[in-house]
């Protein structure tokens, strides 16, 4: 029997510590927002005051070809100001794309138990992890969304180690995206007056994770967020969306994009998938490219999946603004870190929009 929802230690212990998750908790029967779940007003998604970011998605077969310098701008532009571009033509094949939506459904139907053997504190590999919301106990509100997370060391671990039901579809995606992540961080690179080796980029995206994220239908989207502002921390995510939506992204300057301060909507195009440019490319280019604040709200129609795969260096590289930027600007923004400390700091708070980028700052 579920228990009483109304009670904020029973919730967490079900939720949380039992890994019953959101999913769970709405399979019980749920009518009604619990406590717990509900976000200040300030924290709300107001659907019908967002605008809709009606850019158009990138051709990035383009790249390479007699468009090459038109379609690069794209890219820049869109760093420099949104953090926020969405792509076709990337390589990853569409009918994976559908396929991947499909098995994610898939795995958060499973049991709860099934599930639940990835929790942090009893998953079988430091690999997979299975959980809810961001940092459940630091949070004032919690995020109405389930997930699981597999970071990826080589093929062989990963097909030894992540969950079976999403393995193979997910090693594919993380495969086929990398050649569009590698294209992606020459043009911004280049742009910054750098040349890139292939052994730079390689610092860049050595860590990848892939996660799939599980947004249930809500009986109040109003009051939630499936998930809270923030920005990524690595170098590049790329994002598959479904055809639901509920992605808004924060306008940091006044822009082509919109004002600033505005909230956008970054709705789903078949077959596209988003580019979102993380904290370490801000450091990285002293910032000039905008990792970007955004958040998710919820649905009360049908539940909803996203899949991202991270990038990021290496947990114990160093990362500060590149030298020919820091020339260029006359100072550095930001300091020299291990990136270690920097995740420390990220992972051991709630989401706050781009607070973590302080930690940063000279």
């Amino acid at each position: 029997m579920a228990p009483s929802f109304d009670d904020g230690n029973s919730l967490f212990n079900f939720v949380v510590r039992d890994g019953n998750g959101v999913k769970g908790m709405v399979d019980s029967g749920l009518s009604t927002v619990p406590q717990a779940y509900m976000q200040p007003p300030i924290e709300r998604i107001d659907k019908d005051r967002a605008r809709k970011h009606g850019q158009p998605p990138i051709d990035l077969s383009k790249l390479g070809g007699p468009e090459h310098e038109e379609v690069a701008k794209q890219i820049v532009r869109a760093s420099e100001s949104l953090g926020f571009f969405q792509v076709v033509n990337h390589g990853v094949p569409v009918d994976l794309l559908e396929s991947l939506k499909d098995t994610a459904h898939d795995f958060f139907s499973l049991p709860a138990e099934k599930k639940a053997v990835y929790r942090a504190d009893v998953s079988p590999t430091p690999l997979v992890k299975y959980g809810t919301s961001f940092v459940p106990q630091k949070e004032k509100a919690l995020e109405w969304k389930d997930y699981i997370s597999m970071q990826y060391t080589n093929d062989a671990e990963a097909l030894q180690n992540w969950p079976e039901e999403i393995r193979d579809v997910s090693l594919e995606y993380l495969r086929t995206s990398m050649s569009m992540v590698r294209n992606l961080l020459q043009v911004l690179l280049e742009n910054l007056g750098v040349k890139p080796e292939d052994s730079m980029i390689d610092v860049l995206v050595d860590k990848k994770m892939v996660n799939m994220n599980y947004y249930p239908t809500c009986p109040n989207p109003d009051l939630t967020v499936g998930v809270g502002r923030h920005s990524d921390m690595g170098t590049l995510t790329i994002l598959l969306q479904d055809g639901i939506g509920g992605l808004y992204v924060k306008i940091e300057e006044d822009s082509e994009f919109g004002k600033k301060g505005e909230w956008v909507e970054i709705p789903p195009v078949p077959g596209a998938l988003v580019i979102n440019v993380g904290d370490m490319i801000q450091v990285l280019s002293n910032g000039k490219y905008k990792s970007a604040e955004h958040r998710v709200r919820t649905t009360s129609t049908k539940s909803r999946v996203s899949i991202p795969i991270f990038t990021m260096p290496n947990a114990t590289a160093k990362i500060a603004p590149l030298p020919e930027v820091v020339e260029k600007d006359g100072n550095a923004l930001y300091k020299e870190f291990i990136l270690a400390d920097y995740m420390k700091n990220f992972f051991s708070n709630a989401h706050d929009g781009k607070k973590s980028l302080d930690f940063a700052k000279n």
